[in-house]
């Protein structure tokens, strides 16, 4: 697998929920943090997600937003 985003994150899936459209995939990575992903539910089916797979969070963003009260 080469890809250009830089951030590539090895995890495994925590946990997976099914939506009537979207699923919502949390992924557990080393040091015990979770990322959690929504992606479509014909992908999640199409990649076997289940929980206790290995898989990898990418990320590609070109802003991150920061608020506080």
């Amino acid at each position: 697998m080469k890809l250009s985003a830089r951030n590539v994150l090895k995890g495994k899936v925590k946990s997976v929920t099914h939506g009537v459209v979207n699923t919502e995939v949390v992924i557990e990575i080393p040091g015990g943090a979770n990322v959690v992903s929504i992606i479509t539910k014909t992908s999640a089916e199409g990649l076997g997600l289940a929980a206790g797979k290995d898989v990898y969070a990418v990320i590609k963003a070109t802003n991150v937003i920061i608020a506080v009260d």
